[in-house]
């Protein structure tokens, strides 16, 4: 047991690249997760495109990909008092989202999200190719960083503008019933511009570490701003501190560790990659209140608290979708009709 923990608190890669064992750990068996659901789910939408019943069981963890109907259902879960019957993973999974972040910072960014995980990966290897990743000039920095605010603006101000019956018409609609089909579809029957998208996002991240979390991704602003208000950090011991700048290299958020009593920046990930870097122990901690706290158990606390919500809606039966297998066989053979159009059109 104690090699085990010794070996997760342990880290790998080069001096000022080091990450957490048990992060790699975490955020590779949440991938593997993500693509047994995305394998069972092409299984499934297979079968009901083929009218064959009973259909295979279909994944609902896949309702992650769909935020926005997750964001429209938590906010007509507030207004009706009841959580829809839709897509009600998906609100779940946003709610999960949020509560890491008030608790334990955005670090659903940086252990959990798929997303982030082949991020971090294209960024590895383009220190690979170039021995280095890029970055833009602080005064191209700044602005392009706040496109994800304006884009979760968007989103946030559009949904909130909503009416209730506008709100749960929407969520009704037969786009929204079939909304994670038609997001599968767009990945398999992928056109010319959304391959120049993806590619050039690929691109991005190959160059810049973080490309999309750190520009683009609307979700993880929100949980950025969200993380304001949690009561974990990364806390610097300036008396034991040698201020050799490594932490700064190691941010992926870019933020300047080194000349901070602790981290409260939005754009903090809680990955604590600037504690795996640090020379001097006990220099840099992350802190829950006041009590510090090990990457070990961090990591544990990150990933038990997603778990237990996942647990929690399976037991209290608000997991699964209310739609039947015979109303997906019918919707998904006739998915490409104009009536499935996006219900705002």
């Amino acid at each position: 047991m104690m090699a085990a923990k010794a070996w997760l608190s342990g880290t790998t890669g080069r001096r000022a690249d080091r990450t957490f064992r048990v992060r790699l750990l975490v955020q590779g068996v949440f991938a593997l997760i993500c693509l047994l659901m995305g394998i069972q789910f092409a299984r499934w939408v297979t079968a009901a495109g083929a009218g064959v019943l009973p259909l295979p069981k279909r994944p609902a963890g896949v309702e992650a990909f769909l935020p926005i109907s997750g964001l429209m259902g938590l906010l007509d879960w507030a207004y009706q008092g009841s959580l829809n019957v839709i897509h009600p993973a998906a609100t779940v999974l946003v709610l999960l989202a949020i509560a890491v972040a008030l608790l334990l910072r955005k670090s659903f960014c940086s252990w959990i999200c798929p997303v982030g995980f082949v991020s971090e990966t294209l960024a590895r290897i383009g220190r690979r190719i170039f021995g280095r990743n890029f970055r833009p000039w602080r005064w191209l920095d700044i602005p392009l960083r706040s496109l994800k605010y304006i884009i979760l603006g968007f989103f946030g101000l559009s949904i909130i503008a909503m009416s209730r019956h506008a709100l749960t018409e929407f969520l009704t609609s037969p786009y929204n019933r079939v909304a994670d089909v038609k997001m599968g579809l767009f990945f398999a029957d992928m056109g010319t511009t959304g391959a120049v998208v993806i590619g050039s996002l690929a691109v991005g991240s190959v160059l810049i570490h973080g490309f999309w979390c750190r520009y683009m991704c609307p979700y993880g602003a929100l949980l950025g701003l969200v993380s304001w208000a949690s009561p974990t950090r990364i806390r610097r011991n300036a008396e034991t501190c040698v201020s050799c700048g490594l932490c700064d290299k190691a941010c992926m958020a870019r933020i300047p560790v080194s000349s901070r009593p602790s981290i409260m920046s939005v754009e903090c990930t809680g990955c604590l990659g600037c504690v795996a870097v640090c020379p001097i122990e006990g220099a840099l901690q992350v802190h829950v209140g006041r009590r510090p706290v090990s990457p070990v158990a961090y990591a544990a606390a990150v990933a038990g608290l997603f778990l237990a919500g996942y647990v929690g809606a399976r037991v209290s039966g608000t997991w699964q979708t209310g739609i039947s297998d015979a109303e997906y066989v019918q919707r998904i053979q006739e998915i490409r009709s104009s009536k499935y159009g996006h219900a705002g059109r």
